[in-house]
């Protein structure tokens, strides 16, 4: 009840005088504890909630308010070796306490990545670290992008004022309903959940005539923390149009007349050009009474999770809610909400127009249409590229990535929480949900990881504990205090003659997932499971 009553204070200035936003704001510019007070006061909200709030992100702690860079610490970067060597480099130009580390910048295909001065950077010399610290220019993210099919999430989009007046031709919101369910589109942010569904519980919230009662919202989610992901980033700053029209059409169709794009912080490229997009197609009047919000992500990854995501935009702790109620009856500001991937509001143009059936003929059985699919920079073309759902894993490593550059054991397979798959199961699985699903893997957000034979397993796995421990959002026990003691078995097995007790081991992995509210402390057990699996023997030694 105490969170709905701060929900509801928080909802009385909505999104136009933005908790979150004041408080990511007040706490880099001063972090003042008088100014955060100040701010408590004009929102009627207790001293504890806002200092709640600005406490927990990477970029608004008080302790990080000198970091002037930030060092990607991605498992992309990390399994590259390359982070070690950028650290000296740009200690010849900052002190130790000005850097910092983000979780990832999306340069998983370069690596050697780093923020500064409000942009994303690769840089794997000294001379190149001394030109970027010298002339703070933009560094253009480049990569290659191909497709094996016809192009849904890749394709030129030619004229904005055509590319919109798409929405005109669908006013019916059943018909909109119906295709997207004969397309059989589900979310591509890792869960495969039918994303009809939600257009079709929020259509029958009923809205009442009391003040206040008619407001809905679409939200999109574009806290892309997965490290080795960086298909979000590609269509926001490649394709924004494509993210912005699934939005609006999907406001259309349930009736909400607000967007909101919660953007990863770490993508500063990405907030500028879905910015410049909103502003053009506000410009040529093309969304009528319509209107976007694009909230800046301030370091979190649990804040990918949806409901820790709404919080989050409220200017709340980000903590995972219990559900029942979903976002779809209670959702942002306790309102019904239509809460989605980038990539799923992507497909949305392509599958209007040329119907959900020809969407639906793409694709193996119950995984239809394409999927973005990151490449990392072991392969010898990395990039992003569109593959067809039902295509097999290898034929996407030998035609598109180009084999390996160097010689690997094993991949993981949709970010920190997707499985670790050895190389010799590879053959065996094709890129849908069900492949992947019933081999003990995870599609996630289809980020290839690479994990070099060289690289230890035991060191991985403490990677991943460690990781979870970081980005707790705190709320459950499972999650919080067994990520730390997982972690801490892990540490202490490579530094001391300690052996874990697989027994101990196994039974909080158990409690991990079973016993988590999310994904987070509940997804960590899979690749830890995977390894234990399929790396026995390396990993043998550590465990009695």
């Amino acid at each position: 009840m105490a969170n709905k009553n701060i929900r509801t204070l928080s909802s009385r200035k909505e999104l136009d005088d933005n908790l979150f936003e004041n408080i990511s704001i007040s706490s880099q510019k001063t972090n003042s504890k008088e100014e955060l007070q100040e701010l408590a006061k004009r929102f009627m909200i207790d001293d504890s909630v806002v200092l709640g709030t600005s406490t927990f992100y990477d970029f608004t702690r008080e302790a990080n308010k000198n970091k002037k860079v930030h060092v990607c610490s991605g498992t992309a970067c990390m399994v590259a070796n390359s982070q070690n060597n950028l650290n000296k480099n740009l200690e010849t130009h900052f002190n130790s306490e000005e850097i910092g580390h983000a979780a990832c910048v999306g340069r998983c295909h370069t690596n050697n990545a780093f923020m500064y001065d409000g942009k994303t950077y690769n840089a794997s010399s000294s001379e190149e670290v001394a030109e970027i610290i010298s002339k703070k220019e933009y560094q253009e993210n480049s990569y290659k992008v191909a497709s094996n099919t016809t192009p849904i999430l890749t394709s030129k989009m030619g004229d904005v004022a055509a590319f919109y007046q798409l929405a005109e031709k669908h006013n019916n919101p059943q018909n909109t309903i119906q295709q997207l369910k004969t397309s059989n589109l589900r979310g591509r942010g890792g869960a495969g959940f039918p994303f009809w569904f939600k257009l079709d519980a929020v259509i029958k919230e009923p809205i009442g005539s009391a003040q206040g009662d008619t407001q809905k919202y679409i939200v999109c989610n574009a806290d892309e923390g997965d490290p080795g992901a960086y298909s979000d980033m590609y269509l926001m700053e490649h394709q924004p149009h494509k993210v912005l029209f699934g939005m609006y059409m999907a406001g259309l169709t349930v009736g909400a007349n607000t967007g909101v794009l919660y953007i990863r912080g770490e993508y500063p490229d990405s907030i500028r050009t879905v910015d410049e997009a909103i502003q053009e197609i506000k410009d040529k009047n093309l969304i009528g009474d319509f209107r976007f919000k694009i909230i800046r992500g301030q370091g979190s990854y649990v804040c990918g999770e949806e409901t820790a995501l709404l919080s989050s935009i409220e200017g709340l702790r980000p903590e995972v809610r219990v559900r029942p109620p979903y976002p779809a009856q209670y959702g942002l500001y306790g309102k019904p909400t239509v809460l989605s991937n980038v990539e799923t509001f992507a497909n949305i143009h392509w599958i209007l127009e040329n119907g959900g059936e020809a969407y639906a003929a793409l694709g193996k059985g119950q995984s239809t249409g394409t999927k973005l699919v990151s490449l990392d920079s072991f392969f010898n073309t990395p990039g992003m590229y569109e593959i067809e759902m039902g295509t097999p894993l290898q034929t996407i490593f030998d035609e598109f990535g180009g084999g390996f550059k160097s010689e690997i054991k094993g991949l993981q397979i949709g970010g920190p929480l997707g499985g670790i798959v050895p190389m010799h199961k590879i053959k065996e699985l094709t890129l849908d949900f069900e492949s992947l699903n019933t081999n003990g893997f995870l599609l996630g957000h289809a980020s290839f990881v690479s994990i070099p034979v060289d690289f230890p397993m035991i060191q991985f796995l403490e990677h991943l504990m460690e990781f979870t421990a970081d980005e707790s959002c705190g709320k459950c026990y499972p999650c919080r205090i067994g990520s730390h003691r997982g972690m801490e078995m892990l540490q202490k097995a490579q530094t001391s003659d300690y052996k874990i007790n697989r027994e101990l081991f196994d039974d909080l992995l158990e409690t991990l997932e079973i016993g988590s509210l999310c994904a987070l402390g509940g997804g960590i057990p899979l690749p830890v499971k995977n390894a234990l699996q399929y790396f026995q023997e390396e990993l043998k030694g550590y465990f009695s």
